[in-house]
């Protein structure tokens, strides 16, 4: 083997063992780093203004967007998850001393359904009210449990919430300082044509912008509004109602309506019809709206991918990474079709 070949060689295998120990190291603090990154992309052009008027404090324009981003995104966040821990082990200990007894609510349910929607009931193999009762009442007392679990996993790692926080704010400094040097330095890297890496790192940043500003947005606004109309209803624990509703907002369409349907059709079934009446007008009307018009809007324009693979994308990257797939699915989907268009272009002439 030519000396020089074999030099390249072991040079690569160098560089990929280095590569991946070095992603070892960095595995257990991922999420720390992968919001840092991703606050950074959403701050850098706020850095840049203040940049254009501050040419020679970089130090002080970094921290100035830090803390910017401390007041806008980060503390509200903290106040959140706190009142989410709250309510939820309120929750969780109402169900274990029975106090919330979801077999109570069903039976409430079931006791209002006409006769008409029982026997269909029976007909889709849930011929034992008992069973489907016993069924129901199992899945919300799981979905307590876990979420209460979840959040006592938050409040008692206090620890570990602490560092990963100060590691992704000391990241976030940097990368705000340092990030377009960093990202030149990549970009030079990449063994690809400028032009290509250029509209690759364009659509890397387009796609992360637009699924973080859209879906956070959209999610924030369903939360607040549907928290807000369980606390005017009396619902209790309406954070921690909102918080749910602002997650399954992840799913476009219907995710929001998992929460406020069940809980109309709950009064709808006890008499509560005004209730019953006020949000269903209200879960349809304004915060299914919001979806419907935000979305489209913040979403699906930037990224300029179908709507079908931003949903796949965001349900697949959930179920493999977590809540951070929601940003992570997207992302890998808008990469695989812009290299498969440098691959092989389509001929704008005969695309529609």
């Amino acid at each position: 083997m030519h000396p020089l070949l074999l030099q390249n060689r072991t040079l690569l295998l160098l560089l990929a063992a280095v590569t991946l120990a070095f992603g070892a190291i960095l595995w257990p603090l991922n999420g720390a780093i992968f919001w840092g990154v991703v606050l950074a992309i959403l701050f850098t052009p706020l850095h840049r203004r203040l940049l254009r008027r501050m040419p020679r404090r970089r130090n002080l324009a970094a921290f100035i967007t830090l803390c910017i981003c401390l007041v806008i995104v980060i503390l509200p966040m903290v106040f959140i998850g706190i009142s989410l821990v709250q309510e939820a082990s309120v929750a969780y200990e109402r169900a274990r001393s029975g106090q919330l007894n979801y077999g109570a609510y069903l039976q409430q349910v079931l006791a209002a359904l006409p006769a008409w929607v029982l026997e269909l009931l029976d007909r889709f193999h849930l011929t034992s009210m008992a069973e489907l009762q016993a069924r129901l009442t199992a899945v919300g007392a799981q979905a307590s449990q876990f979420l209460a679990t979840k959040a006592l996993d938050v409040g008692q790692n206090t620890l570990q919430f602490i560092v990963s926080f100060g590691v992704m704010l000391y990241l976030l400094f940097f990368l705000l300082r340092d990030g377009p040097r960093l990202a030149a330095r990549i970009r030079q890297a990449i063994p690809l044509d400028t032009e290509h890496k250029n509209q690759l790192a364009r659509k890397f940043t387009t796609v992360i912008r637009a699924t973080v500003k859209g879906n956070i947005v959209v999610a924030a606004a369903q939360g607040a509004l549907g928290g807000l109309i369980f606390w005017i209803l009396g619902i209790q624990g309406p954070v921690m109602w909102g918080v749910l509703m602002a997650f399954l907002s992840l799913l476009p369409a219907v995710g929001a309506s998992l929460i406020w349907g069940p809980v109309a059709i709950y009064f709808l079934a006890t008499g509560s019809t005004g209730q019953a009446a006020i949000l269903t007008a209200y879960g349809v009307g304004v915060i299914g709206l919001v979806d419907n018009l935000l979305r489209p809007l913040l979403v699906g324009k930037d990224t300029k991918m179908p709507d079908y693979v931003v949903l796949i994308s965001t349900l697949g990257g959930m179920a493999l990474f977590g809540l951070t797939g929601f940003v992570i699915g997207p992302v890998i989907a808008a990469l695989f079709m812009a290299t498969w268009d440098l691959f092989a272009p389509v001929d704008d002439g005969q695309s529609s």
